[in-house]
């Protein structure tokens, strides 16, 4: 396929519907100006510019979602009894993501992290302290039957589900596997953001761990062509998988189809190696747009391009970023070449 040929298809990712699954939360930014040592403790004193509130973890994959499909997209999450509790649903549903499945969960803490940074004339901003409130337990009995009754009321209504895992407790082994069932009985493409337990996600369509994950799992290191080949066919087989998608950092990403006859691995290079400022939440855009693009028809191959191509836009912004269709028509445009990839 050509560039042109592409850059037509790419219209496509605003037509499928997704269901994001997971520990959603936010990212609270508080800024200030220093001002002087404070008289009571060895601290900085600051005065208080603004505040910024930005989508993270699972809420980041769904704001993904959101600015590629202009708005198709619901969460499935748990928040607690708390201020935050509102501050998360309310930037969720400015970002036009649907909060109708969310679950309160008066004994949990709604997920945010808050990052304080100061300035003065003379410096740059600098990140001071972080203060993380969340809870990591597993899911209590009662929360677990109520999200699990959402899944099964929300997954039917949805093209694809995406399991984000931040290891908060949430996707427990019992929601999970609810969740692959019901996206096998309703024939939905269910795609998992996994890390360490790999095994957890057994039958999904597919999943898009990063190389060192994959190698805690394995238990070898991925030194070279034969031993990432090893790894793949390893992983597709034992998990039941229709692809698996490992991102590789400033290596690209290593793809493999099942295509039932035959085993099939790709391989893509990382566009952007230059322009990398922050690789927060890149994640949750390879997961999201390559999600979005096998939803929508592309091939595998053609989903892990995209999502790649997505992955060189947001490292270039400090924080939690989402790309547009737009966004990625003139990443493309901007690529040498008629031929845009080629299959190795």
């Amino acid at each position: 396929m050509d560039k042109q040929e592409l850059l037509k298809k790419l219209d496509k990712l605003n037509e499928p519907k997704i269901l994001v699954i997971g520990d959603f939360g936010i990212d609270e930014m508080v800024f200030g100006n220093t001002q002087r040592i404070s008289r009571e403790a060895p601290v900085l004193i600051l005065e208080h510019s603004k505040t910024k509130i930005i989508l993270g973890t699972a809420s980041n994959a769904a704001h993904n979602i959101a600015t590629l499909n202009h708005g198709k997209v619901a969460a499935l999450g748990v928040y607690g009894d708390d201020y935050y509790a509102k501050v998360l649903l309310a930037a969720l549903n400015e970002k036009n993501i649907n909060i109708e499945y969310m679950v309160e969960d008066k004994n949990r803490k709604t997920t945010t992290k808050t990052r304080i940074s100061g300035s003065c004339s003379q410096s740059i901003t600098q990140q001071i302290v972080r203060i993380d409130r969340q809870t990591t337990d597993p899911l209590s009995l009662q929360t677990e039957t109520k999200v699990i009754k959402n899944l099964e009321k929300a997954i039917p209504n949805y093209d694809g589900i995406i399991l984000s895992d931040y290891h908060l407790g949430f996707l427990t082994e019992n929601v999970v596997k609810h969740a692959i069932e019901l996206a096998k009985k309703y024939n939905k493409i269910i795609v998992a953001d996994a890390q360490k337990d790999l095994y957890k996600y057994k039958g999904s369509t597919a999943i898009t761990p990063n190389q060192p994950d994959c190698e805690k799992f394995i238990g070898y290191y991925l030194k070279d062509e034969q031993t990432l080949i090893k790894a793949g066919v390893d992983l597709i087989k034992n998990l039941d998988l229709q692809n698996l998608l490992i991102t590789r950092g400033e290596r690209g990403m290593a793809l493999f189809e099942n295509t039932c006859k035959e085993i099939k691995n790709y391989e893509v290079e990382a566009f952007n190696r230059k322009e990398v400022f922050d690789v927060t939440g890149a994640g949750d855009t390879v997961v999201a747009a390559f999600t979005l693009a096998l939803c929508a028809g592309f091939t595998p191959y053609e989903a892990m391009y995209i999502g790649n191509l997505a992955a060189s836009i947001v490292i270039r912004y400090f924080g939690c970023h989402s790309v547009s269709i737009k966004d990625l028509k003139n990443e493309l445009e901007n690529l040498k070449g008629e031929e845009i990839y080629e299959i190795s």
